[in-house]
């Protein structure tokens, strides 16, 4: 009787549901509930839905199929609740019905709403599974079975955790693989000697492949800190439930969801030492945004030093090539624009404005909650699918096709002054002076000065002045 007067009060092709500010109609084919449509009613604002980052959608999977099973372990949950879950896990798992987490990733609350979408789905979609009715709720419901235990307050942050876990592992294999990528460069341009500059001023000898290797040197570094900082994403608040007092959690539940965390992921997380700290601190999320910056950071200056050496290509530097993937003006003919280190420099922009949202949000949050951390998942997620994409583009559309100009490289060799350096022990800083400000005003290689001048001998500038001697090289220092 109660099911046909719910048929009949609702409007076609919809089912009634009910929550706490009554009853409204949600779309028949939907495995969202009646909290979620509220929130698209309420959260038109970005157009970026949970969904619009898959690894958020199946992080989120995990967290409540972990909950479910130390639930069930601790003797909370029947375990035919559990099974229902569990399908519903596989099935989300596999890529199935991430259409239904719709949620906008702006949106008040504290992602309570991203939270109710994912208990709603999973309880549909476990119930559709195991032969039930979406909104059958009597067998698997969203509070009471997907939220057991939890609040939004402590699965929510796990959530995003969860999820910048996921794609950590995607962000950092590719860096590696640019890393390499200049690696290889470095081996190939190895005994190509050039001037190295500091303060866009001539300096002293070193190799172009020296030049490559320490651009793949510096992103390793970059590549370590980003392990370092998905350490701090390792503990976990869940069992803290509303403020970290653990209101309605069975003993042992923290444990034992850490526990299962950990196998889903293959990552050690584990409890929150102090779950009222772990609630609204935002340490973790700070420390791994900072770390996307750097690596952000360290990306432009070498996207900026790829623009600078391959400027010209006649009126610049023009040391190297970069490859030509696109016409560069709609008025210029002929010119062709370096677009992929400046697409990296745009992200890296980007990247270094979403650190500074994640620090305000993670600054503003009040006494036992901070309500903005959905800005911090979405600003690190954008962060990192930015630069995940910008590696490859500078990658396989830029760095692996890179070509050195030998003959641009060997007049500045000729006619640079910087190698004057060398000379400092033979005839003194003093007298390598004049010749460095006779070389400047008269227009003069240094090269041509010396032997104007007859300072050395042709054989003393070959052994003294050898710029690949110069530099130290030492091909044994990098990998091959």
């Amino acid at each position: 009787m109660a099911a046909d007067a719910q048929k009949k009060s609702a409007p076609q092709g919809t089912r009634m549901e009910h929550d706490l500010l009554g009853d409204k109609a949600v779309p028949a084919n939907a495995y969202y509930g009646v909290q979620t449509a509220r929130a698209l009613e309420n959260f038109q604002i970005s157009n970026v839905p949970m969904n619009f980052y898959p690894e958020f959608v199946e992080a989120f999977a995990i967290v409540k199929v972990a909950a479910a099973r130390a639930n069930t372990s601790v003797g909370a949950m029947k375990p035919d609740r559990l099974a229902a879950i569990e399908k519903a896990y596989e099935a989300i798992k596999a890529g199935r019905y991430h259409d239904q987490f719709q949620v906008d990733w702006y949106q008040g609350g504290a992602g309570t709403s991203a939270n109710m979408n994912a208990n709603e789905v999973m309880a549909n979609v476990g119930l559709e599974l195991t032969g039930r009715k979406k909104g059958e709720y009597q067998h698997l419901e969203p509070h009471d079975d997907l939220n057991m235990s939890q609040s939004t307050n402590d699965s929510y942050p796990t959530a995003i955790k969860v999820a910048f876990i996921l794609r950590n592992a995607k962000l950092v294999d590719e860096l590696q693989k640019l890393a390499q990528s200049f690696r290889t460069k470095g081996n190939q341009f190895i005994e190509i000697p050039k001037m190295g500059r500091t303060e866009l001023q001539d300096a002293v000898p070193m190799t172009v492949g020296q030049e490559f290797h320490a651009f793949g040197a510096s992103l390793e570094s970059e590549i370590e800190l980003l392990k370092d900082a998905e350490k701090y994403l390792y503990p976990v608040n869940m069992g803290a439930t509303a403020i970290g007092s653990g209101i309605n959690v069975p003993k042992g539940y923290s444990e034992a969801v850490a526990k299962e965390l950990a196998k889903l992921t293959g990552k050690p997380i584990v409890p929150a030492s102090d779950m009222f700290a772990a609630t609204w601190d935002q340490q973790g999320f700070v420390v791994y945004s900072g770390a996307l910056k750097s690596v952000a950071i360290k990306l432009s200056k070498i996207s900026s030093d790829l623009i600078l050496l391959a400027s010209g290509p006649r009126a610049g530097l023009g040391e190297i090539d970069l490859p030509a993937i696109q016409p560069g003006s709609s008025i210029m003919p002929g010119k062709v624009n370096p677009v992929i280190p400046e697409l990296i420099n745009v992200i890296a922009f980007r990247v270094v404005g979403n650190d500074a949202g994640v620090a305000m949000a993670a600054h503003s949050g009040q006494l036992q909650l901070n309500a903005y951390e959905p800005l911090v998942g979405l600003a690190v997620m954008e962060s990192q699918h930015l630069m995940f994409k910008g590696a490859v583009a500078l990658r396989t559309k830029c760095v692996d096709s890179i070509t050195v100009n030998e003959e641009v490289l060997s007049r500045y060799m000729e006619e640079t002054v910087g190698i004057v350096t060398a000379l400092n022990p033979v005839i003194g800083y003093e007298k390598a002076t004049e010749l460095a400000n006779e070389a400047y005003r008269t227009d003069k290689g240094l090269l041509e000065i010396i032997r104007e001048k007859k300072v050395l001998t042709e054989e003393q500038i070959k052994d003294l002045l050898d710029p690949v001697k110069l530099a130290n090289l030492d091909k044994s220092k990098y990998p091959r």
